[in-house]
């Protein structure tokens, strides 16, 4: 009999998994260096050291606690990056509350399909970030908010919700409201007073690392997002062992431009530094090129994370050179395919010798497969490497199901500590996503070598992914169905040499109706987040289809690469 060796790899470890909670953890680093820095907020001059970050996350778990929140309720966030959302991420974890991540880029229809469907009772937000304001958009979902006798009114479409906080990150103690239903972030922790330390210590001793802390909406093929569920176990070993495979540890400091609500910023940022004992550096709310250069020199960053789109922005800013970014040694790069050449860059222009390549997803908490700084350079843009430790990976027919020969092109699926609790109140949805084995379907394809390296190939999702954004089609088509002008639809993906891709959308009207592109923009503008909107609007009296009535996209996507002349 011969044996032919098939793509399956399973990474051991040279250490356990860590066996505890987020806040058991966090106490024990805190212990151990206490004076060093936590946490950096540049634009509200915040800096705070071990000692002083877990003293502020007592009072906000405190606070939390005062307004009844237990184990198991789920409280929002809706905000861009700052210092409370970090306290926030940590202090509800201290109790037991599940933290629900909301994209700040959210509209009013996100938000109200986020709040529902994960059944949030308590909503933390800003005021407004440029030209969205959060509060407005708010009172239109809950008019109620405007004549509430109390500051935890009831809200007929939001049955769940009791309480929503506001504050404004540069001056959070002195936040106004002019609605009576929403409370000041100064209310809210004026109540931290009335819940004790043993209290919280108690609440704390009564929670598992098994127990759910975590919900991250991610974009489905059909539809909404799915909410993925996550515990102190995914998330905490997902952040640990990334770190160690950075290196990393109580002298680093790590700039922090990528967004908390995903898990790029919120696991694989906050939470990796906050395992480690490292400091977690904001350089500003939403990012910035010149804002992210000028942290790395003043606070002497030892590593960078961000989406290719995020580095090409600081090298091509017109003052590159004159910042001196010798400090800087490691970072993540994920989100989207990273080109040889800007790698290249990285290293040697940015001084990120070790930066790594990601790879995974919000399901797997989310990183699967690192880059290792020692890989030569093919294996570092051509592959995303391997595992993490205590991982297994397969790639699998997606006909079949059976595991493929090394080599060859299948469907990539994960399995561990790591894969999420299921999808929130979507059994169907999960069964789909893991099997019987426990195996998660990625939706990916890719290939894998004799050493377990991984090279995606494609997806078989019809995905788009801008900027580190990823963005299916089906939820933008949805939409656009709901305009009365609008007959048919298809949204795909255009290459873009800065984004990655862009999104494109051919449409057909009713017969006899007219709509301009700027008409059907304004349409999405307060409706669904400013990255799903078609860049590309193409208005078609028919589509190309099979012949048993099945749109065909990639035909689309060829005629409409020829009539731009854009190299696929």
């Amino acid at each position: 009999m011969t044996y032919t060796q098939k793509s399956y790899y399973h990474r051991g470890g040279t250490e356990p998994l860590l066996g505890s909670t987020i806040p058991e953890h966090l106490a024990v680093i805190a212990n151990k260096y206490p004076q060093a820095l936590a946490v950096v907020s540049r634009e509200q001059q915040r800096r705070l050291t071990y000692e002083q970050f877990t003293a502020e996350i007592e009072s906000v778990a405190c606070a939390l606690f005062a307004l009844g929140y237990r184990k198991g309720d789920r409280v929002g966030i809706w905000a861009t990056n700052n210092l409370e959302w970090v306290l926030l991420q940590m202090a509800t974890a201290r109790i037991g509350v599940i933290l629900v991540n909301i994209n700040p880029a959210y509209r009013s229809r996100e938000l109200a399909y986020a709040l529902k469907q994960s059944e949030v009772e308590g909503l933390f937000l800003i005021p407004q970030f440029r030209s969205s304001n959060y509060i407005e958009m708010l009172v239109t979902l809950m008019p109620e908010l405007k004549h509430a006798q109390s500051r935890n009114p009831a809200i007929n479409d939001f049955p769940a919700l009791r309480h929503i906080v506001v504050y404004d990150p540069q001056h959070p103690m002195q936040t106004l409201c002019d609605y009576p239903g929403v409370m000041s972030w100064q209310q809210f922790m004026a109540g931290a007073t009335d819940v004790s330390f043993e209290t919280i210590e108690k609440a704390t001793a009564s929670l598992d690392r098994d127990d759910p802390i975590n919900i991250q909406y991610t974009s489905g093929t059909t539809g909404f997002p799915k909410a993925v569920v996550l515990t102190h176990h995914n998330i905490l070993n997902n952040a640990y062992f990334s770190a160690k495979a950075m290196h990393f540890g109580e002298h680093d400091k790590l700039c922090i431009p990528v967004p908390f609500y995903h898990c790029f910023g919120m696991v694989l940022s906050n939470l990796l530094c906050f395992s480690v004992g490292a400091c977690a550096v904001i350089p500003c709310e939403h990012f910035d090129a010149e804002q992210v250069l000028t942290a790395i020199v003043e606070e002497q960053c030892t590593a960078l994370h961000g989406v290719p789109t995020m580095f090409i922005a600081q090298l091509e800013h017109p003052r590159f050179h004159a910042f001196d970014l010798s400090s800087l040694r490691t970072g993540i790069m994920a989100g989207a395919p990273c080109p040889p050449a800007l790698m290249t860059r990285v290293m040697e222009d940015m001084h990120c010798n070790e930066i790594l390549i990601g790879y995974g997803e919000t399901e797997a908490s989310p990183l699967t497969h690192l880059t290792n700084c020692e890989d030569n350079l093919a294996r570092r843009t051509e592959t995303v490497g391997k595992n993490l430790p205590h991982q297994e990976v397969k790639i699998i027919n997606v006909e079949t199901s059976e595991t493929v020969l090394l080599g060859e092109i299948g469907e990539i699926c994960f399995r561990g500590y790591h894969i999420m609790r299921g999808y929130y109140n979507q059994p169907e949805k999960t069964a789909e996503a893991i099997d019987e084995a426990g195996w998660l379907h990625s939706g990916d394809l890719g290939a894998m070598d004799e050493y377990g390296y991984v090279r995606i190939t494609g997806r078989l999702k019809d995905m788009i992914i801008r900027g580190g954004e990823n963005i299916y089609p089906r939820e933008i088509e949805d939409f656009l169905f709901t305009h009365p002008k609008i007959a048919e639809v298809a949204v795909f993906g255009i290459p873009s040499e800065f984004f990655g891709e862009e999104v494109m959308a051919w449409i057909q009207l009713h017969e006899g109706e007219t709509l301009s592109e700027q008409e059907v923009r304004d349409y999405c503008k307060d409706n669904i987040a400013h990255f799903k909107i078609p860049k590309y609007i193409h208005f078609v009296k028919e589509f190309p289809m099979t012949v048993t009535g099945k749109l065909q996209k990639f035909k689309m996507r060829e005629m409409a690469l020829q009539e731009m002349n854009v190299d696929s």
